[in-house]
């Protein structure tokens, strides 16, 4: 089946083209101003859209869709946040409520725009050992692409640590665990729904054994690694009281100081830490929404692109945004810029490519992030209907600038997978009162 996405208002590709022709779930043919090369099977009128390629986001917590906004944890910094947080997720997280937040989060990620998703999954409660396979399911339902992060913490309280050991796991029951989702699910091939990547938390919630055997495995099998690094000034007090070091040098001593490795926000580091990460050839996930919410500081997005350093997008945690809309974080990423710099200095453009290509590249993905012939057939299509985009002269700006934030239709791999602005299959009105239900827990003794 060959279809003709047919003549749009705008396309975020090379050139000006009347559309695309998608089959087999990839884009095989641009199409110019006499049509396309070969006859199609049908067409898609998109003389109302706006397309771009399906966004990418690179680095959230589904499970924090259940505490956002929460009266203990509002106006705080991040590790005072995740002091409070943490007790409260220890308390009332269960496989349950989990699966609701992930169905949330992948949810709201669709409908804002996004095809592919990568959670930083590092909360495992007793009856949550199959944490992973939860998110993979829920995936699956939605037909989104996803990197399943298997993370983990195993440094709580007790220990110096700040999270809770409600959360914990045992480090033979991670290192296994590891093995197991790797072996299930990661699929490097071109087109694939899954990949797996290692991801203990940080450096203040995980033991140096537990980054030194991830790295190790990550090399084994193949895959990529993903933490959190340099995102407030308490951490770098941390590691500096801990481990006498700096974050980034101690990420070096436990061997992932490579190009298998994205870090989320990367906000913290100095000219000679940039200088490294570039020649390393890492990503760095910005994260403009928490980091403005949680007051932790700018990432130093166009130093970190000199130097060599892949700069991707991601919505972050649902508790710390409060939101799980990756085009919103476009518009951030783009204003945040323009505080950093100045109005020349980050474009419209830029957010585009840091959501999508920067992104995919963060994820280790050469098959996504483009609309370009050979590419997987994922795209956003945007109208300019509303009241917002009137008098809007460019429309691909027009997206960021006036502030969309819903998509009218998503594919992912050739599939139509939003219509009309709802996701295909998906009872809003019965998701959101199921969450709100199960979310009241999270607001018990405040």
């Amino acid at each position: 089946m060959k279809t003709w996405i047919r003549d749009p208002i705008a396309m975020l590709a090379q050139g000006g083209q009347r559309g695309l022709v998608v089959e087999g779930g990839r884009i095989i043919e641009l199409v110019g101003p006499d049509g396309p090369v070969t006859p199609c099977d049908e067409v898609f009128d998109a003389r109302r859209h706006v397309i771009i390629p399906g966004l990418v986001n690179a680095h959230h917590h589904f499970f924090q869709t259940l505490t956002r906004a929460h009266p203990k944890a509002i106006n705080k910094n991040l590790f005072p946040w995740l002091q409070q947080l943490y007790p409260i997720w220890g308390a009332h997280l269960d496989r349950n409520c989990f699966r609701l937040a992930v169905r949330v989060a992948l949810t709201e990620l669709l409908i804002s725009g996004c095809s592919t998703a990568s959670d930083h999954l590092f909360v495992f409660p007793d009856d949550m050992a199959d944490a992973v396979d939860i998110e993979a399911e829920e995936a699956s339902k939605l037909g989104m692409r996803m990197t399943l992060t298997r993370g983990a913490i195993n440094l709580g309280f007790a220990d110096g640590g700040i999270a809770d050991q409600r959360l914990m796991q045992g480090y033979d029951a991670v290192i296994a665990d590891c093995e197991r989702v790797l072996a299930r699910y990661h699929d490097p091939s071109d087109g694939a729904m899954l990949r797996v990547a290692l991801a203990p938390c940080a450096p203040f919630n995980v033991t140096r054994q537990l980054m030194i055997d991830t790295a190790a495995l990550a090399q084994k099998h193949n895959c990529l690694l993903h933490t959190h690094l340099g995102e407030t000034r308490d951490e770098d007090d941390y590691c500096l009281h801990h481990y006498g070091c700096r974050p980034l040098d101690y990420l070096e001593q436990v061997g992932w100081l490579n190009e298998r490795v994205w870090l989320a926000h990367g906000i913290h580091f100095n000219d000679a830490e940039i200088a490294r990460l570039g020649k390393h050839r890492m990503g760095i996930c910005h994260c403009p929404t928490s980091n403005m919410l949680l007051s932790s500081g700018i990432c130093r997005t166009k130093e970190l692109e000199a130097a060599g350093v892949t700069i991707g997008l991601g919505v972050d945690g649902s508790a710390s945004n409060d939101s799980s809309n990756l085009m919103e974080s476009v518009r951030h990423a783009l204003l945040l810029g323009r505080l950093a710099y100045d109005a020349s200095a980050i474009t419209h453009l830029d957010a585009f490519r840091w959501a999508t290509e920067g992104s995919a590249k963060c994820l280790g993905r050469s098959d996504i992030g483009k609309i370009e012939v050979g590419y997987q057939a994922d795209l956003a299509c945007f109208t300019l209907d509303e009241l917002r985009f009137s008098g809007a002269g460019d429309p691909i700006a027009a997206l960021v600038l006036c502030g969309a934030h819903r998509a009218d239709r998503v594919m992912i791999a050739g599939q139509w997978r939003v219509t009309d602005g709802a996701p295909v299959g998906v009872d809003l009105a019965r998701l959101r009162d199921e969450h709100g239900r199960a979310a009241l827990a999270f607001l018990a003794n405040v």
